[in-house]
């Protein structure tokens, strides 16, 4: 695998060249030569390999070695066919997307770089996007400035993209962001499936909402609906701490703190995650983005009373308590309060 985040700093750009895959001309544009760029291009292409090797969207995949071209390729590769390398790659993925509409037309930008004291590869896949920029027309006397639409315009430095990989030329272990398109009537992970032909396993952020959605699936069919509530926000606490003190959590473990009295309701659980062969699973997220949702406890009443509480405060009872009534009702009570605000 990857050996940890590759942060921007760290990345060495060796060789960088752009392929047009633009579905509607019928053929790919395929550039002969490496791309020429300054600083500033350098820094876009760095930051978008960085965002993949930290963000928890990407996943860890393994090539099908006797099936994967790119595989082959990058077996035999040296390091002066980078150029006629990129055109096979490009070759490949244009043939996937020119006989599937729904994948959306794109820049492929191949890029060679160094990592650490790790040689890689990475495929991104620039999906075009419509904008609208300016242009001026004249005729020598007076100008018009006019607004056009332009349709294919590159996602930006802080866009995410939706498709790409990185491999590592030393290991050939590859990491892989993707997105489902309709490949013959079925949504199909085609960068993956297709065109690289690699397995893939789930990607933190997936494991985390598979995690939490089944422990919120479990607590509200086997308790009442203010049990499951008290339920959901206990494991809500219990999921922060695994993350804030120790950066994630293996799913086994997290089960026993949460259903520590609750044999019925793990069982309940550990079937949900048996369903995903995520039973021992590590989930250990980088992204910040992915657990700021964990860091509040959101509640929303009946009566449409909306609480938001932090997660440093939801355990401290001399500044909040929660009261179940005689009546099965429950109160939530704030308590020393010095100093109140409105917003708006």
């Amino acid at each position: 695998m990857i050996k940890g985040m590759i942060v921007k700093e760290e990345i060495r750009i060796k060789n960088v060249i752009v392929h047009i895959m633009d579905a509607t001309v019928g053929l790919p544009v395929l550039s002969d030569s490496e791309l020429e760029y300054g600083p500033d291009f350098g820094d876009f292409v760095r930051e978008h390999i960085a965002k993949l090797t930290t963000g928890d969207d990407t996943k860890k995949c393994e090539f099908y070695q006797k099936e994967s071209e790119v595989y082959e390729w990058l077996k035999e590769y040296k390091e002066e066919e980078f150029v006629p390398l990129s055109k096979k790659i490009a070759n490949l993925l244009y043939g996937i997307m020119n006989s599937n509409v729904d994948i959306p037309s794109a820049d492929l930008l191949v890029v060679r770089f160094r990592g650490g004291d790790q040689e890689y590869l990475a495929l991104l896949k620039m999906n075009f996007k419509a904008s609208y920029t300016h242009r001026t027309m004249g005729d020598g006397e007076n100008n018009h400035n006019d607004i056009i639409r332009y349709k294919a315009v590159l996602p930006s430095e802080s866009q995410k993209l939706t498709e790409a990989a990185i491999i590592n030329l030393e290991t050939m272990d590859v990491r892989v962001i993707e997105k489902k398109y309709d490949i013959n009537g079925e949504k199909t992970n085609y960068f993956s499936y297709l065109f690289l032909k690699c397995s893939s396993e789930l990607s933190h952020k997936t494991k985390l909402n598979i995690v939490t959605k089944s422990i919120e699936k479990v607590q509200k069919e086997g308790l009442s609906d203010n049990k499951a509530c008290a339920a959901m926000m206990e494991a809500k606490a219990i999921l922060q701490e695994e993350l804030a003190e120790k950066g994630g959590f293996v799913v086994e473990d997290l089960a026993d703190r949460i259903f520590e009295e609750k044999a019925d309701l793990r069982d309940a659980f550990q079937e949900e995650m048996e369903k995903y062969d995520m039973v021992r699973q590590e989930v250990i997220p980088q992204s910040e983005s992915t657990v700021k949702k964990y860091q509040k406890q959101h509640l929303l009443t009946d009566t449409g009373i909306e609480i938001k509480i932090p997660m440093d405060q939801y355990r401290n009872s001399s500044n909040i308590e929660f009261i179940t009534n005689e009546d099965g009702t429950v109160s939530v009570l704030i308590k020393n309060i010095e100093h109140l605000e409105a917003k708006y």
